[in-house]
């Protein structure tokens, strides 16, 4: 990175550096985490997620 980069130079060289391949696969993992904290706030699902991230070290309060 230079002095001079800006974001849409970068953005412009994404395009050019990111397949098509990975850029779906991006947006589709995207979505599927999305619909899974979306979807998955059932009690037993949310403390199961809660714990896990505890156990992970994670501290989330």
């Amino acid at each position: 990175m230079t002095q001079t980069d800006t974001v849409r130079s970068r953005i412009a060289r994404a395009r050019t550096d990111v397949t098509p391949t990975a850029a779906a696969l991006a947006l589709g993992l995207t979505l599927a985490l999305g619909f899974t904290l979306l979807f998955l706030q059932e009690p037993l699902a949310h403390d199961s997620l809660h714990n896990f991230r505890h156990a992970a070290g994670i501290t989330c309060h």
